[in-house]
């Protein structure tokens, strides 16, 4: 089972592995949302969509349904 940004706990970090899906908005990617960057969930609205993340230092908040494509290693800080 692949761990995606969408199965991190809240002050939970990762670093991402794979985006490639084609459900990835390019404005994502943009800002930061690519292999090997970072990524935090600092907090999640009601009923969990949408997800308040950090991707190195920048906030982002993104639906669970593309959350569910990025894939991720969950690191132990």
């Amino acid at each position: 089972m692949e761990v995606t940004v969408a199965h991190l706990k809240r002050g939970e970090k990762a670093i991402i592995v794979d985006v490639s899906s084609i459900n990835i908005p390019l404005k994502l990617l943009e800002m930061g949302c690519l292999p090997g960057n970072e990524v935090e969930l600092v907090q999640l609205a009601p009923f969990s969509d949408p997800m308040y993340l950090k991707i190195n230092g920048t906030h982002l908040a993104i639906r669970k349904e593309t959350a569910i494509h990025i894939i991720i290693e969950i690191t132990n800080e």
